[in-house]
């Protein structure tokens, strides 16, 4: 019987799992580098949907003390969202607090018992101020090998509805995949009614797109939050939908045809 590939994958969630990364890898804390690694591994505790950094403890540069009453217990659920604090541990391990200097990063550590990560520590990546793999700057969570995002040039039509007002029109959106998220459509700016949107406060940081700002959309005395988002300066593998502007399906009405 044949396997599918995603189902084998979501097979694993429950399961403590690791990856390991040819890179050198730097956490620091404004200048003070904190861990520095080129024997870094991915780990995904149990149902965690995001991977964070283990390293030798020898690479913590600085001193790793116990830390007693930072831990949390995990919640009920096929996933641990991504939201969720990392002081929140579906594995067995000890929670430790870095020392390194003035700097002290309470709960920035777990040491799991797991033989198979013996001498190692998962770090908090939001606990540092920014890390580095090789010499670019990370955006946002460490990024999973696996991962990857496809960016395809179509001439399918989408129309973009909010009540009955078409605010977008397009024969030649960029389909975005990126498994298991649903396809997205990313729009040429001249294909949406921009008079209808409004720049928002929001950002959101992918470490596979960079940073998007957001728009809401205007219509009949409504507006409608966060509607669209862009990115404007886009990471490597996203750089075919720069600029372009993609909407939230269940903000608005979204019609795809061949």
């Amino acid at each position: 019987m044949a396997v599918v590939l995603e189902d084998l994958l979501r097979g694993a969630m429950p399961e403590l799992r690791v990856q390991s990364i040819p890179k050198r890898v730097r956490g620091l804390v404004g200048d003070r580098v904190v861990v520095d690694s080129e024997r870094v591994v991915l780990v995904w505790e149990p149902r965690r949907v995001l991977p964070q950094y283990a390293v030798p403890a020898e690479d913590v540069l600085g001193d790793l003390v116990h830390c007693a009453g930072s831990e949390e217990a995990a919640p009920d659920g096929a996933v641990i969202p991504p939201r969720t604090p990392f002081a929140v541990h579906s594995t067995p391990g000890t929670p430790l607090t870095v020392r390194a200097g003035e700097v002290e990063l309470r709960g920035a550590a777990f040491r799991p018992d797991d033989p198979d990560l013996e001498g190692r520590v998962v770090l908090d990546s939001s606990a540092m101020d920014h890390w580095m793999e090789e010499d670019e700057r990370v955006l946002g969570h460490p990024s999973d090998p696996l991962h990857r995002i496809e960016c395809l040039a179509s001439s399918r039509h989408v129309v973009v509805r909010a009540g009955d007002v078409v605010i977008a029109d397009s024969t030649r959106p960029v389909l975005l995949l990126e498994p298991p998220l649903p396809v997205r459509y990313y729009l040429p700016r001249d294909d949406v009614r921009l008079d209808l949107l409004t720049v928002s406060d929001s950002h959101t940081v992918c470490p596979y797109k960079g940073v998007a700002s957001y728009w809401s959309v205007e219509v009949d005395g409504t507006t409608i939050p966060d509607v669209a988002w862009v990115y404007e300066d886009a990471l490597h593998d996203a750089r075919p939908v720069e600029g372009m502007v993609c909407f939230y399906p269940d903000k608005v009405h979204l019609d795809v045809s061949i």
